[in-house]
């Protein structure tokens, strides 16, 4: 199985046009960061997680021709704004595209793409079915999903775990209750915003305690801003079992 980091940057902390900060400036790839998303490939299974501003210039980067779902962290617009390109999908397809969502989320969907659900048929538009989850274990197809609750500041949101391997995403506190389901996962995909403390996500201290605490062979850094700084400076920094993730970053999986 695969899990392939289409995206490990925020929509926190972007630089003004014409920045010559040294990440913009940078000449490696892996300082370019589209918006956080994760695509797991499973046997004929594509599913994705997060359909980020950035969705259609991942899905065609990674030349994905085949999405059977899409699941949703929360409702930020940085994780769903991308949601009108599923119509390349659908048509391809000729099905819907399901959507695994809280009910809040669902609601977020309803109001930012109230076309899609006005009950007129428009020619073109989306065509989405909604998945209900919350905190229970779910499937896509036969796949199981094990959503994680974390809280975003205030804002409750979920991780999910599929297999080994766990992705968080957003986050700033996990409950001891929670990161028991994390506890086993041979990959953590986890965000880490900056060095500087966030009121709304893990710092880089921060999400290398989580990671101390949950044991993973391996583990990742996404939803990475500007402010972190250079990919390969920091890399020197971690453990040798922490990397910072980068766009394209694939992962093998067990189920």
């Amino acid at each position: 199985m695969e899990a392939i980091i289409l995206g490990t940057g925020t929509s926190q902390g972007i630089p003004v046009i014409g920045c010559q900060c040294d990440v913009c400036k940078s000449s490696n790839p892996k300082d370019n960061r589209l918006r956080s998303s994760l695509l797991l490939k499973i046997n004929d299974t594509n599913i994705l997680i997060d359909a980020g501003p950035d969705f259609r210039q991942q899905m065609l980067r990674e030349k994905v021709e085949v999405l059977d779902a899409i699941i949703f962290t929360h409702e930020h617009k940085d994780h769903i704004a991308g949601l009108d390109d599923v119509r390349a999908f659908n048509f391809s397809s000729n099905q819907p595209m399901e959507i695994f969502a809280e009910r809040r989320v669902q609601t977020a969907l309803r109001n930012d793409y109230s076309y899609v659900f006005s009950g007129s048929n428009y020619p073109g538009i989306p065509r989405l079915n909604l998945n209900t989850i919350d905190e229970e274990p779910f499937f896509v197809k036969d796949i199981k999903i094990t959503p994680i609750r974390v809280m975003h500041y205030k804002l409750p949101i979920l991780g999910f775990r599929i297999g080994d391997l766990t992705y968080i995403t957003d986050a700033n506190y996990i409950s001891e209750e929670e990161k028991l389901k994390i506890i086993g996962s041979k990959t953590l995909i986890i965000n880490a915003l900056r060095k500087e403390k966030h009121i709304a996500h893990f710092s880089l201290d921060e999400a290398i305690k989580i990671i101390t605490e949950c044991s993973p062979r391996k583990a990742y850094f996404t939803h990475i801003a500007h402010q972190m700084g250079l990919h390969n400076e920091i890399n020197t920094l971690l453990p040798e079992f922490i990397e910072l993730a980068y766009d394209g970053l694939n992962i093998k999986f067990i189920i």
